[in-house]
């Protein structure tokens, strides 16, 4: 019997039911968009107007925001990944999965093995067992030591399928880790673009006040000598005040960029001296590689760890149905007792080993309705994982885009600026030859201010919108190699009975 039984056990042991899983397909499409996008962007004159060039590649760009070419940019990347308490919490989770599937191993691979030592004072009642007419003992100490050993037999896989949702777990952790890396560099590098486009927003706006200004006091000189209206005093009173009213909404905006940097890097906000970061001193990236589709979806960490859930999720499916099967355990027990406790190491007197089975039989419907559950909780996460994958090719395809029109919008305000600016010096000559007055020469300025400002406001974009697409794009090169596709049109569970 006992032969049969281990025979059994060897036989079995190889059976997991439940799906054995599959990684989802990858996209078909080769394209992000409907339309074919130029292989490069249009160009224009000056600082960021460089032409973009887009290129396949089979794996993401790592670090890229040393592609900016800013020292200040670079270390403040490398301080937030050092620093940010964001991090920090992702890396404790990770660990806390992994310790976590440590002791699940431990638990169920190996058998349970303890020790106990116990004492007792106790009186036997003999009557009690049926025998009136013996004396009754007195009091006696009864001391015992053992050792007990117990062990699931994993036969229908149960256990390992708990296993699997368990490493499933730390990888969707790992992922998750990466994901917030990746957001937080792509959240310095953006913030840090915004901030110091303001800090040059702010620069220009000044200067447009200072020019408005000086043309006001022009404009009450001629009122006062009747040479213009009050209403065009009126009128150059108002642009002004509107221009300075711009100036506390930057301000805010700016103080707000530096804060939320201070928070990404791990400071408090009163700590926050970005000065440093200046706005000339950022590069536009020329060479911009793209992933295909099929790539992305092997790249990108937040889709890995959605892939991560569906694993999980197919796992617990396999725990459910495994316990709905018999369970054997083995337990085995060998120790003393003694009524003095200087005999109790003489010599092994108890000892007790036993075969457990236990085959549910009914529970009002409640393993059946569990494994449904699981079930359902795997189209979910297999639903989740196709919105990610979705919601990524949109966030490729919005920023791919957005480049393309951002290169756009700075060649015409380029070509504004740039006019703005010969308007200039021809009104800075006529103004030396007399034949134009002050405040034509100040509005000839004005002019040319503005439209820096909005030329600054699109180089801008198109900095924080490649930065958008490089962390679209994903930034994990040495992230291991995904499983072998399903099918993507349905759920891709299988079964191994």
């Amino acid at each position: 019997m006992r032969t049969l039984l281990l025979a059994c056990a060897v036989v079995l042991s190889g059976c997991t039911v439940g799906p054995d899983f599959q990684a989802p397909a990858v996209p078909r499409t080769q394209s992000y968009t409907r339309e074919t996008l130029p292989e490069r962007t249009v160009e224009s004159n000056g600082a960021a107007g460089a032409a973009q060039k887009f290129s396949l590649t089979p794996r993401p760009t790592s670090m890229w925001w040393r592609q900016f070419q800013s020292d200040a940019l670079n270390h403040l990347v490398d301080d937030a990944l050092r620093e940010s308490p964001t991090l920090a919490q992702a890396r404790a989770k990770l660990i806390e999965a992994r310790e976590n599937y440590t002791a699940l191993a431990g638990g169920t691979q190996f058998p349970g093995i303890d020790a106990t030592v116990s004492g007792a004072r106790q009186k036997v009642d003999p009557a009690a067992f049926g025998i009136p007419l013996v004396e009754s003992p007195g009091p006696f100490s009864l001391f015992s030591t053992s050792v007990s050993v117990s062990y699931v037999f994993d036969i229908f896989g149960g256990n390992r399928r708990a296993l699997e949702a368990s490493m499933a777990q730390v990888d969707y952790e790992s992922y998750e880790f990466d994901a917030a890396r990746l957001a937080i560099a792509g959240n310095v590098v953006s913030t840090a673009v915004r901030r110091a486009s303001l800090q040059q927003q702010i620069t220009l706006t000044q200067r447009l006040v200072e020019a408005q200004a000086h043309q006001l006091s022009i404009m009450e000189a001629r009122l006062a000598a009747g040479g213009v209206s009050q209403l065009d005093v009126r009128s150059q009173r108002t642009l002004l005040a509107q221009t300075r009213a711009s100036l506390p909404p930057l301000a805010t905006q700016l103080a707000a960029a530096d804060h939320q940097l201070a928070i990404l890097l791990g400071r408090a906000p009163s700590e926050a001296d970005f000065d440093t970061l200046t706005f000339d001193a950022l590069h536009l990236p020329v060479d911009i590689p793209v992933a295909l589709p099929s790539t992305l979806a092997r790249a990108r960490p937040d889709i890995k760890a959605s892939e991560a859930l569906l694993h999980q999720a197919s796992a617990n499916v396999g725990v459910a149905t495994a316990n709905l099967y018999p369970q054997f355990v083995l337990s085995a027990g060998i120790g003393s007792e003694r009524t003095r406790i200087g005999d109790i190491v003489n010599g092994l007197n108890v000892w007790n080993i036993g075969l457990n089975l236990t085959q549910p039989i009914f529970h009002g419907g409640e393993l059946h309705a569990k494994k449904r559950a699981a079930q359902a909780v795997y189209d979910a996460a297999f639903a989740s994982y196709r919105q990610t994958v979705l919601e990524a090719l949109q966030q490729v395809a919005d920023s791919l885009t957005a480049m393309q029109n951002d290169a756009r919008e700075l060649q015409a305000r380029t070509e504004a600026a740039q006019e703005a600016e010969a308007s200039l010096g021809v009104a800075a000559q006529q103004y030396a030859a007399g034949g134009i007055s002050q405040f034509a020469l100040l509005d000839a300025q004005r002019q040319m201010l503005q439209t820096a400002l909005d030329q600054t406001r699109a180089r801008a974009n198109r900095f924080t919108d490649t930065a958008a697409l490089f962390q679209a794009l994903g930034t994990q090169p040495d992230s291991p190699a995904g499983n072998s596709p399903g099918d993507p049109l349905g759920s891709p569970l299988g079964s191994n009975p």
